[in-house]
């Protein structure tokens, strides 16, 4: 007897779903629409177009890798102006000083920039693209250093981290953790001493008349930092194909399993899901989630009603091209 394999196999599918739906029970009110989701029509609404010509800030100073990938994504006619801490840049967004800020989000060897995060989750700011940046840290020091004359190293920490397998060949130098890496290539320059040296980029040799001594100090030869350019209103670029969200769910058994079981009905690919705990609530946490999609695509709406149905708060971070 010949069996129709491919259709039972759809027919199974539908069944599973159904009964995943009825599991859920995500039926709304008629007309009832929850808080998330308007949230998210609403800046729709006042999505506004990318700026022409815009004033971009980033954490660091010149030379930094920040400061590479901002020149990456908007060209080298962009104006750039490093601050010294990331919340200077959210900060700068919300007095309306700057039109844009590019900050690292996540890096391949070292996982989440955390204060990125926690910082997303404050601020009502918008992701409206990405960029990711190669990470190729340099041994640089004045002109006449060598190896030999080196006795100590500056750099952000999450270089001398990323570099413990080059210098733990070199004992005998001191480690030095500075604010960040370009500013420590800066400060060496400034000494003109040639005991000292920084770990940094290629460029921020180039831009502080530093000799490179070494180059690829870090290990990981495929390390890559992933940056985030956020914005004060959504905008929706030609080719947006990833959704960033922020969400909490109630503090009870399978809340989080009911948040997947949304995706999956959906299907909604999920790309990233990472937790930062919420400080004033103990053992809760913050979700951020990324997926691939549209926000004007058709189905979407329904996606995002049930997605925000089955959590206590929900928010839309923006909807952008995946650089990955």
């Amino acid at each position: 007897m010949e069996t129709n394999t491919p259709a039972r196999l759809e027919a199974l599918d539908r069944e599973l779903m159904a009964l995943l739906r009825a599991r859920l029970d995500l039926t709304a009110a008629p007309g009832q629409r929850s808080t998330g989701y308007t949230r998210c029509r609403e800046a729709m609404a006042a999505v506004r177009p990318p700026v022409e010509r815009p004033r971009v800030v980033y954490q660091g100073v010149a030379g930094a890798y920040s400061e590479m990938a901002a020149l990456a994504f908007f060209g080298e006619g962009v104006r750039l102006q490093g601050l010294d801490r990331f919340e200077d840049a959210f900060e700068a967004i919300q007095r309306g000083e700057t039109d844009y800020a590019v900050l690292p989000i996540e890096n391949s060897t070292t996982g989440a920039i955390r204060q990125v995060y926690e910082l997303l989750a404050q601020y009502e700011h918008y992701i409206v693209g990405e960029d990711t940046v190669k990470v190729e840290h340099c041994l640089m020091a004045p002109k006449g250093a060598t190896l030999d004359t080196i006795t100590r190293v500056y750099s952000h920490e999450q270089g001398l981290f990323q570099s413990d397998r080059f210098l733990s060949q070199h004992p005998d130098w001191e480690q030095i953790p500075f604010e960040d890496t370009a500013a420590s290539a800066r400060y060496v320059a400034q000494t003109g001493d040639i005991t000292r040296a920084a770990i940094c980029s290629a460029r921020a040799a180039e831009l502080y008349g530093l000799e490179i001594l070494h180059r690829g100090t870090n290990h990981n030869g495929s390390n890559t930092t992933r940056f985030v350019v956020i914005s004060p209103r959504m905008e929706l670029r030609p080719g947006a194909d990833k959704i960033a969200a922020v969400l909490s769910t109630p503090h009870e058994v399978g809340s989080l399993q009911r948040i997947l079981t949304v995706c999956l009905l959906h299907g909604l690919n999920l790309v990233k899901l990472e937790s930062r705990p919420i400080p004033e609530k103990s053992w809760e946490y913050l979700f951020f989630l990324e997926f691939t999609g549209s926000l004007t695509a058709s189905g979407m709406d329904a996606a995002l009603e049930e997605l925000s149905r089955s959590t206590s708060y929900l928010r839309i971070l923006g909807n952008f091209q995946s650089n990955l």
